[in-house]
């Protein structure tokens, strides 16, 4: 069988030795890679993606794939740019034998418009700590799965975690609070949540944007420099991150008064800023940098043998985790499903049913060796998100220090403004809404 890949040259060797040999034996299960290991936004895209290839493989090697289905896949390239990753989702949505199981979009700005056809298609988007937040409303959203964290909820936890430093939500009142946001979807969508909470604890919030890729800030902190925001949140992404952090720094900005999301925390946002990222905090999509026990079983299977994608001192780091947890979840949604349908390759459509129907015990994940990076799960027909638990990360000039015990975002909060944008999605869309109480 003769395939073409529009991969990059990494993703061409994977693939090659990977992807092509599992689909001529046709009982594997096919999973799309987006990826982005070229580009401005390449340093933070090549970890994930090497930890999202590594566990496919480890599950591999190590199980003989997921229940006797072997797993077979294959990268597209997308530079991160909305338009390559619709090419890439159109050629790849029909590949294997069942067609896609899933996509992991990466990207809000994508998801958006992927949330327009997945419907069609039947194809699961899993939109792990991104994508509409209202999206976790699964009675109106069937298809989209923003599994262990909005950005409803990231935004809820990082103000948690100043009121508490500040002494209560009620000390708010009067304070500044910027954002400084990369100007697309992903970097818009907090803003509904911290204009509510403005409105609630009379804290002055002022949103600012930063164009893309980011590299271009120095009017931006000017402006803070002016303005002495008491903090600063940061929803950036790539190179936008460590030149934010520098900007603080250049401008005398306190880097303990700066807070990233949790795809602002990781090793490359902060190394190229060097001391002046010391002090920076920034939430954690749960799990954050450091070996658990999954690393001993890659090591064993993957890494003693040459077969590992990144170097193995970088497989602890928080980018490469996330690939890996992103990846678990895709895998165990499908092995929930295997348990309804069969054990051989399944559609979209029965996938969906398995990540609606993911649940992940504390025991669970000690067996696949995830204790301690995340907490117990649980997906559901209204609750497409599964879990709002959150904590808060430091760079201490070396190394993530974890800072905060356990946050749960506001749902008291959060879950009327889910309401109300999922009906007006829904409204606007001319969409049935599901019965969730009678869905099984």
């Amino acid at each position: 069988m003769h395939r073409k890949y529009a991969l990059s040259a990494v993703a061409v060797a994977l693939a090659a030795a990977f992807a092509a040999p599992a689909l001529a034996q046709q009982n594997v299960q096919f999973i799309p890679h987006l990826v982005y290991r070229t580009g401005p936004y390449a340093p933070n895209g090549i970890p994930f993606a090497n930890g999202y290839v590594d566990y496919l493989k480890l599950v591999n090697a190590r199980d003989g794939g997921i229940n006797g289905v072997k797993i077979t896949f294959e990268e597209c390239e997308t530079g991160y740019a909305t338009d390559r990753r619709v090419e890439c989702y159109e050629r790849l949505k029909g590949k294997g034998p069942t067609g896609a199981a899933y996509f992991s979009p990466l990207s809000t700005g994508i998801t958006f418009a992927l949330t327009e056809k997945a419907p069609g298609d039947k194809i699961p988007l899993i939109t792990m700590g991104y994508g509409r937040s209202e999206s976790r409303d699964g009675a109106v959203f069937t298809w989209n799965f923003p599994l262990l964290g909005t950005y409803w909820t990231a935004a809820d936890i990082i103000l948690q975690h100043i009121a508490k430093k500040e002494g209560g939500f009620d000390k708010l009142k009067g304070k500044k609070i910027a954002l400084v946001y990369h100007d697309s979807p992903y970097g818009k969508e907090p803003i509904a949540l911290l204009e509510q909470r403005a409105k609630m604890h009379g804290f002055e919030f002022t949103p600012m944007p930063v164009t893309h890729p980011g590299v271009e800030q120095k009017a931006t902190w000017l402006q803070i420099r002016q303005n002495k925001p008491d903090y600063v949140l940061l929803w950036g992404w790539g190179v936008m991150n460590s030149t934010s952090i520098k900007e603080a720094a250049a401008v005398g900005f306190p880097r303990e008064k700066l807070f990233g999301v949790w795809w602002s925390g990781a090793e490359p946002d902060v190394r190229p800023a060097e001391a002046g990222a010391k002090g920076y905090s920034a939430a954690m999509l749960q799990h954050g940098s450091g070996q658990f026990g999954v690393h001993a079983d890659l090591k064993k299977y993957l890494y003693d043998k040459g077969k590992g994608v990144a170097k193995w001192d970088e497989t602890g780091e928080v980018l490469y985790n996330r690939g890996l947890v992103n990846a678990m979840l895709g895998v165990e949604a499908i092995r929930t499903a295997q348990k309804k349908y069969g054990n051989k390759p399944l559609t979209g459509e029965q996938v969906r049913w398995g990540i609606e129907n993911l649940e992940l015990s504390a025991a669970r994940l000690k067996e696949l060796g995830f204790e301690g990076m995340l907490q117990p799960l649980k997906v559901s027909c209204s609750d497409h998100e599964g879990t709002r638990a959150g904590r808060i990360q430091q760079w201490d000039g070396a190394k993530w220090v974890i800072v905060s015990d356990w946050y749960q975002s506001d749902d008291k909060v959060i879950k009327p403004m889910v309401d109300a944008a999922a009906k007006k999605y829904a409204d606007e869309k001319k969409l049935t809404v599901r019965d969730c109480s009678k869905e099984s």
